[in-house]
């Protein structure tokens, strides 16, 4: 078995942080959709406007385009920051070489402009 990335949302922007909630990320329940990302899947956040890289879980965001960071997590990232999502799986060995990941961009208001597979698979 190997652990394969599955989704990415990438270059989302943070709307809102909040200390007192118990954890997770709040993503937008249609990007959530777009990139193949359950309720309570875990997910890794890297920050690019600092370096921070966490893990944690997602859940349904309350509003279109939000991405809200719970917990822990809050102290890592301020509103407005840059942030990828990445979701993973486990792959066969046989099934890895042909695995290809959901990538989802958005822009500054996290709306999705392109949803797409990688096209081929991994050069060897």
């Amino acid at each position: 078995m190997r652990i394969m990335l599955k989704s990415k949302i990438h270059r989302a922007r943070v709307t809102a942080v909040n200390i007192d909630y118990e954890g997770s990320i709040g993503i937008d329940e249609k990007l959530m959709w777009e990139a193949d990302i359950l309720p309570y899947e875990q997910v890794q956040v890297l920050n690019l406007n600092n370096g921070a890289r966490f893990t944690t879980y997602a859940i349904k965001g309350e509003k279109d385009g939000e991405i809200c960071l719970n917990g822990a997590g809050a102290r890592l990232a301020a509103k407005g920051d840059t942030i990828i999502i990445l979701a993973y799986c486990q792959v066969e060995d046989d099934e890895a070489l042909n695995f290809l990941p959901k990538l989802v961009y958005v822009d500054a208001r996290n709306a999705v402009v392109e949803s797409k597979r990688l096209i081929g698979a991994i050069p060897f």
